[in-house]
């Protein structure tokens, strides 16, 4: 794949310059919204050529997300969000002959978190909930003979805590497993993919490819260890000619899938992948550290009190997960958040409100007009 220079990539975005937003959403590219209305033209003349184009489309983002996250194509499948990929996983461990128990960060995302309570309440295992943050410690003070997996967030979509991946997957061994909430990190962070056993991403948020498609990564190594759980119709051999059912699972990652993907929206998260391949997540990382550094060297002049944003100092963590999350938080002493939180939208930034701390998100493509508009906002917040 040819590479792209940074002024090629950021040609491709066009946001609005205020946009702080993107651990919420992230407005497409170009090539995104290129592939979105060629699908769409594909889908208006119909034929069976479509959905043989739409097939190709997939097996290219399969291969695209293999060469990002170090697999073989076959160990990526294709759900309808993060959430979804989540779900498949905690049923697949739930519905598997060993059972045990799941580590779970109470603090994460609701979407990691619901998906294995959920199955804990169909029967099948039992979770035990972590205070976060997700630390090697914590993990090991949790260990014993019934712990058959843990679940995390590769990055905390608050604080922006970067997890130790490679270090807690050393630490639980290769006979449990490592479930990963990549949507904060994936295009965005360098990270320690290879640790994750399974793994989940949507392309909403730092992918820039839009809703509608997510992959879910489950190695070979692990494939012993899980059951069907949610795998359907399209996850079986031989599901429409066969005289009995259930029918073996096919093999890789697409057998715990429910359906078929939604093909435009593989074909878009196949599109957004491409460019971080093409531009290199490093490089995304250190443009997006430069532009959240800048908006916080403004917030602190302006009186406000900022966390996160900064490099990783977690003794667990590897080389490769050493960068900066991309997500940072400020408050202003002495004033309401609410009342902070109107002044940032008045001055024209989207920023995110989680009670008393507002979230700034920017990416690769946030210049440098945001900082001084942060800055104007927070005095006269300030000020009253």
């Amino acid at each position: 794949m040819p590479e792209r220079s940074v002024p090629e990539y950021l040609r491709q975005f066009g946001e609005p310059v205020g946009y702080l937003d993107f651990a919420r959403f992230g407005p497409v590219s170009t090539a995104v919204q290129e592939v979105l209305a060629r699908s769409a033209a594909q889908l208006h003349r119909g034929g069976w050529e479509t959905l043989d184009g739409l097939d190709a489309e997939a097996a290219r983002t399969a291969r695209t997300a293999a060469l990002l996250l170090g697999c073989a194509p076959h160990e990526i499948a294709f759900v309808s969000s993060t959430s979804h990929g989540m779900f498949a996983a905690a049923h697949a461990f739930g519905s598997a002959p060993a059972g045990g128990t799941v580590l779970v960060c109470r603090s994460d995302f609701p979407g990691a978190v619901y998906p294995w309570l959920r199955a804990a309440g169909n029967g099948g295992l039992a979770v035990r909930l972590l205070e976060g943050p997700v630390t090697v410690d914590a993990v090991r003070a949790h260990l014993d003979d019934r712990v058959r997996a843990v679940s995390v967030c590769a990055v905390d979509s608050a604080t922006g805590y970067r997890t130790p991946l490679a270090a807690i997957k050393e630490l639980i061994g290769p006979q449990r497993v490592l479930v990963v909430d990549a949507v904060q990190a994936l295009g965005a962070v360098p990270f320690a993919a290879d640790a994750a056993d399974v793994l989940a991403s949507g392309g909403q948020k730092w992918l820039r490819s839009g809703w509608g498609a997510a992959l879910l990564l489950v190695r070979d190594r692990v494939a012993g260890l899980l059951g069907p759980g949610l795998g359907g119709w399209s996850g079986v051999v031989d599901p429409i000619d066969a005289p009995d059912h259930p029918r073996p699972a096919r093999p890789g990652a697409v057998a715990h899938t429910v359906t078929n993907p939604d093909g435009p929206a593989v074909a878009a998260l196949g599109a957004g992948l491409g460019l971080v391949r093409e531009l290199g997540v490093g490089r995304i990382n250190a443009l997006i550290g430069e532009a959240l550094g800048t908006l916080l060297d403004a917030a602190r002049a302006a009186g406000a009190e900022t966390s996160g944003g900064e490099r990783t100092d977690d003794p667990g963590a590897g080389a490769d997960e050493a960068g900066g999350s991309g997500i940072a938080r400020l408050r202003l002493p002495g004033a309401d958040p609410l009342a902070v939180h109107d002044a940032l939208t008045r001055a024209g930034l989207a920023t995110t409100r989680r009670g008393e701390w507002i979230r700034l998100s920017p990416h690769a493509s946030t210049g440098p007009e945001p900082a001084e508009r942060l800055a104007g906002a927070l005095r006269a917040a300030a000020a009253g």
